[in-house]
């Protein structure tokens, strides 16, 4: 990048099932906490790029809802993934040098469409057949006792043991969650809730897997240059990483199912533009997609965050525990605070904007220098993946008000 990109200043909604709001109510506060955080206007904002899933959701409702006038404005939609692409957008956008300040902003209320619509992924159509007829009705749940299968075959896990892992993602996730106000599971749960929880999916519990819920979330992305100017707090964006999958999973009989190598491919372009060569060692911090404990504990490995075949251990061990080496999704993740698909990718980068501004409370993590975003889209075989390295910047910005 030609410039260096930080993000100035962001908001995030409390999720939940908001029946009192709507997408804009949301929209606003997000983006409000977002703009008074940098101490900017609308005015100020250059361009903004607009995450959001939902077909009603036009692209008039950002610049409405914020009365950003007529701010040119982009819609992203990529499953799972579209808050991690609307801040790519305005990555882009600034460090080209095409707009010195942009917002990106994303919000989901699924609470007021149902579960009508088609699964992520699903080719449109009613003529598929064969395996794609049956993978294409899969949801989260059992997208990931597939690959956690295949996982624990190949390397030999004992179902006992994998049970015990995904026990302690749940336990720790929803300890985190008590402590975030802006949480929608604000209850810890104990090793015997989850056992007597019902199965959802393969070694799945409904407790593994989290909600479809309303929020929004907001990011003030920026040149260095300019939150300089505005003399608040920020967070430097040093590597980010995206690739998308061509549907290898379901035509290619070499594809593992083991993990996604679309995580893998994001993780180590975003390591290179960071400079990161040992992830394990250099990230303090990570927010890692927790659609379901499954998926979290195999994107560890995918990310380089612990060896092949040994993240089952190293959550045992309490590595990715608050008090570990490496403390993950210390605001609840996803399944605290539910999946908003067009403002998740941004939620999970409110926390590591949290962490390393030291606003995180009760939450902050001692001495975190680099922090680790990791989000997903996609379906079985295919998905979109993206890969953010935040750091602290070298000159400190002044405290924030």
């Amino acid at each position: 990048m030609s410039r260096t990109v930080v993000i100035a200043g962001m908001g995030c909604a409390v999720a939940g099932v908001r029946s009192d709001v709507g997408q804009e109510d949301l929209l606003v506060e997000a983006g409000l906490a977002a703009m008074d955080a940098a101490g900017i206007v609308p005015a100020d904002i250059d361009a903004s790029w607009f995450g959001c899933t939902t077909v009603s959701a036009n692209h008039a409702l950002l610049n409405f809802s914020l009365k950003l006038g007529y701010t040119p404005m982009t819609k992203t939609q990529n499953g799972g993934a579209t808050g991690a692409d609307a801040l790519r957008g305005a990555y882009i956008a600034v460090a080209s040098g095409v707009c010195d300040i942009a917002l990106a902003a994303g919000v989901e209320k699924p609470t007021d469409s149902g579960l009508l619509e088609p699964a992520e992924g699903d080719r449109a159509g009613g003529s598929v057949v064969g395996a794609d007829a049956v993978v294409g009705e899969f949801r989260p749940p059992a997208h990931s006792a597939l690959y956690l299968t295949r996982y624990a075959h190949a390397h030999g896990i004992a179902p006992e043991k994998l049970r015990r892992a995904l026990t302690r993602l749940v336990t720790r996730s929803r300890r985190a969650g008590s402590h975030n106000e802006k949480a929608a599971l604000r209850s810890a749960v104990h090793e015997d809730d989850v056992a007597r929880a019902p199965l959802s999916a393969g070694p799945l519990t409904v407790l593994d897997c989290c909600q479809a819920l309303d929020g929004a979330a907001a990011a003030i992305v920026c040149s260095e240059e300019a939150a300089r100017r505005l003399g608040r707090r920020y967070i430097v964006l040093e590597g980010f990483g995206a690739a998308s999958g061509g549907m290898e999973g379901r035509t290619t009989q070499s594809y593992e199912y083991l993990g996604l190598p679309e995580a893998r491919l994001a993780a180590q372009r975003a390591y290179a533009m960071a400079g990161i060569m040992r992830p394990e060692q250099e990230i303090q911090h990570a927010q890692v997609f927790d659609l379901t404990t499954g998926g979290e504990l195999l994107a560890y490995e995918d990310l380089g965050l612990a060896p092949p075949g040994k993240a089952v251990d190293y959550v045992l061990d309490g590595v990715f525990d608050r008090e570990g080496r490496t403390p993950a999704n210390t605001d609840g993740g996803l399944l605290c605070n539910g999946y908003q698909a067009g403002a998740s990718g941004i939620r999970q980068v409110y926390e590591s904007y949290l962490q390393l501004t030291d606003c995180a409370g009760e939450r902050q993590i001692p001495g975190v220098q680099r922090s680790l975003v990791y989000t997903v889209g996609g379906a079985v075989g295919s998905f979109s993946a993206f890969v953010q390295v935040f750091g602290r910047p070298a000159e400190p910005g002044r405290a924030a008000g």
